[in-house]
């Protein structure tokens, strides 16, 4: 009963002392009740566990399945309330001196597939591709040049893994001579190549050669619109992509620009390609930055082998 007490002492010195929110006073609240529970299992009272006894806790809330975010909460309630109990006398230590908070993971970024961006990729090449709208009339030069340009970016982001602020600022001087490689000013100025493929280049060309057609190929801008910058925004291009995914029935908010990048560099390292390189072309100027794709791929190989492995739900 003196637990209990001194745990209901500790919320009513939080309310009255500190101010603390009611919501957080039940958090509080319900993390020391989850606490109490596990050492009454033990025959201890909430206010006469020892380290191992925290420790060991946290190790079961673990096993619970609870995000490293949610323990991080359990233990700071858990401190709070143990200095509670060695400043007003009830306790001369305090057991959570020695108990490590829970490592959060780093979150992994969300990468699609190679079918998924295969089907976006065709889905803009088709619409480039189209001769008549939607309402069987020919298409105009305004609506087939934003069909080409969509297609050549979407190619480009996809063939390099550029920013995408990097892409859509490249000056219309990147795409001369059709070369293989394009120049970026990346962060820093830093200028570094990435490469870019055949359907890439080819991509760029109809763009390039519909705006010279049209009369529109002397702007400084190699995606060029009427934006007060002169070229595609990176909030455009993203509005653009998630209508087109949704339109192929892809979910929106699974597709962004910075989600192609993350696409590039996770295939082409399933594909064997050395880390080091990735680092370069994605323009991190710190490895660690990279490394988090080769926890994208461990991930992949635990589930699969979790889920093919004949022996793996024993």
């Amino acid at each position: 009963m003196a637990g209990r007490f001194r745990v209901e002492t500790f919320l009513e010195m939080l309310s009255a002392e500190r101010g603390v929110a009611l919501a957080t006073l039940e958090a509080y609240g319900r993390d020391l009740d989850d606490f109490a529970s596990f050492l009454a299992a033990r025959g201890l009272a909430v206010d006469a566990a020892g380290a191992v006894d925290v420790a060991d806790h946290m190790a079961d809330l673990a096993a619970r399945g609870m995000a490293a975010s949610t323990q991080a909460r359990h233990l700071s309630t858990l401190r709070r309330f143990h200095r509670f109990l060695y400043a007003e006398g009830f306790r001369s230590d305090d057991p959570t001196g020695t108990v490590d908070a829970p490592k959060k993971r780093r979150p992994l970024p969300k990468v699609l597939s190679v079918e998924a961006v295969g089907r976006l990729i065709a889905a803009t090449e088709a619409d480039a591709a189209r001769e008549v709208g939607a309402d069987g009339a020919p298409l105009g030069a305004a609506e087939r040049g934003r069909a080409l340009r969509l297609h050549a970016m979407l190619e480009t982001i996809y063939a390099s893994g550029l920013r995408v602020s990097e892409m859509v600022s490249l000056p219309a001087s990147a795409a001369r001579g059709g070369e293989a490689f394009l120049t970026v000013r990346g962060k820093g100025a830093k200028e570094r190549l990435v490469p870019l493929s055949a359907r890439a280049r080819a991509a760029m060309a109809a763009h390039l050669a519909h705006l010279k057609v049209t009369g529109k190929g002397v702007s400084r801008w190699l995606f060029p619109s009427w934006s007060e910058s002169g070229h595609v925004t990176r909030q455009a291009f993203a509005r653009d992509l998630k209508e087109l995914a949704v339109r192929i029935g892809l979910p929106g908010a699974a597709v962004s620009p910075h989600v192609l990048r993350h696409a590039f560099a996770s295939h082409i390292l399933a594909n064997g390609a050395d880390l080091r390189v990735v680092q370069q072309l994605l323009g991190h100027a710190d490895i660690s930055t990279t490394q988090i794709y080769t926890h994208v791929l461990d991930e992949r190989l635990r589930e699969l082998v979790e889920s093919r492995h004949p022996l793996a739900g024993d």
